[in-house]
């Protein structure tokens, strides 16, 4: 296996960059034209291209004197169901992922126990070099399960040169979850000194376009805000092999997957491809096909949507006229206790706004967020909910999937509870 070269690559930024407030989502479409129409499908001639390592996973004595019997008992107890040829065995502890000592170092510090299921299978696959597939709830520990695999892979590859794009591409449905994994891969990345950068739609352009400019082995992306950037030159995805698509079917739902493709057909197609979804609707299947080769599939629990059986769920059916008062009667009996926290989820932005407008009136220290509100106002809020200085958050499903470090890191500090009050 490639040794590690030790030779700087740059410090890692000390944080996000602040930003303004443009208005609105990551739409699916533009004003005038559709995103990506400039772009040309590549033709890419593969004995032209130079060659890059993509395996680097090396079996540990204790994985490969684990019997048959014993890999099956344990993927039956943490409910694993692998489909593929040649998956390699799960890992159980984490020394037993021959990790190198940056990696290794980082995790050391968190105090964990065990890798959680997907990471426990998900490790050895992706440091192996294959395509696959990992179906697992959100929470699960999906982003280390392709960062830490990621970090390995840019290490092997040559250094960036000046003009290079990202070697790392992390394509994500919303800004919020694009976000966290940025932090995650900032704080991971530091150990070898990698960059990374976060690009995505309502905020300026310049801080994003600087810090590819100034050149970045790991990107984290919306689809939408770097379709602007590759139509305009401002950066280039020929040195992507390693290509992460997290929350695949939330990027479905929010009409995602011509820009995708547009993307894809900008990498080189013996990339290594990496596909992340807590679902596997037949529209997921299809791009798993299209984009993915002889790939190894991990699911983790049921391949329907599922309630996280570690959670109290309480259903409280009643009819439209009763929803508020109910709603008022129970964050009574929440909010009792001071440092509890209470998340809405409501289906309209408007519902949002009105809701919102409502609680304050009547005292509740409430706040809102939903795809319209600038990214400098969503920001606050969620910092707001996080240090308790607003204990209720009204939301839209723009926060239904990736606030899940968010709350961890509140977990240590309060209890959080949770309301899906879906109002029409």
């Amino acid at each position: 296996m490639p040794g590690y070269s030790d030779r700087d690559r740059g410090r890692d930024r000390g944080g996000p960059p602040r930003f303004g407030g443009s208005r609105g989502g990551p739409p699916p479409g533009k004003k005038f034209g559709n995103p990506g129409d400039r772009l040309r499908k590549k033709h890419w001639n593969l004995d032209e291209l130079p060659k890059f390592e993509k395996n680097f996973y090396q079996e540990h004595p204790e994985v490969s004197r684990r019997s048959t019997q014993d890999v099956e008992h344990y993927r039956r107890t943490k409910e694993i169901t692998v489909k593929g040829r040649d998956s390699p065995k799960p890992i159980v502890k984490f020394h037993e992922a021959n990790f190198p000592n940056y990696v290794m170092d980082v995790i050391g510090k968190q105090n964990w126990t065990d890798p959680t299921p997907i990471q426990a299978q998900g490790w050895p696959v992706a440091l192996s070099g294959k395509d696959m597939v990992g179906i697992a709830q959100t929470g699960s520990g999906k982003t280390l399960s392709y960062l830490l695999p990621g970090i390995v892979h840019i290490n092997h590859q040559p250094f960036l040169e000046r003009g290079d794009g990202p070697i790392c591409l992390v394509l994500a449905p919303t800004r919020e979850l694009a976000q966290q994994v940025q932090q995650v891969a900032a704080e991971y990345g530091k150990a070898s000194r990698l960059k990374s950068t976060c690009i995505y739609g309502g905020a300026p352009k310049g801080p994003q376009i600087r810090d590819l400019e100034r050149g970045v082995e790991i990107c984290i992306a919306t689809p939408g805000r770097l379709i602007d950037f590759l139509e305009v030159g401002k950066t280039n995805l020929r040195r992507c092999t390693y290509l992460v698509l997290d929350e695949a079917d939330r990027m479905l739902d929010m009409g995602f997957e011509p820009q995708i493709r547009k993307i894809v057909d900008q990498i080189r197609p013996d990339r290594q491809t990496l596909m992340w979804s807590a679902t596997w609707p037949k529209e997921v299947r299809q791009l798993a096909e299209d984009f993915l080769k002889d790939y190894v599939q991990i699911n983790v629990g049921a391949l329907q949507l599922s309630a996280n059986h570690n959670i109290l769920q309480i259903v409280d059916v009643c009819n439209d006229g009763e929803k508020e008062d109910k709603l008022m009667r129970l964050l009574e009996e929440i909010m009792s206790e001071k440092e509890n926290k209470t998340i809405i989820f409501v289906e309209t932005k408007r519902r949002c706004d009105d809701l919102t407008r409502r609680m304050r009136r009547d005292g509740w220290p409430a706040m809102g967020i939903h795809g319209d509100k600038s990214q400098q106002e969503r920001d606050w809020v969620l910092n707001e909910f996080k240090y308790g200085k607003a204990p209720i958050l009204i939301a839209t499903d723009v926060a239904s999937r990736g606030l899940g470090l968010l709350l961890v890191c509140c977990a240590g500090f309060f209890f959080i509870f949770f309301l899906l009050f879906f109002f029409c």
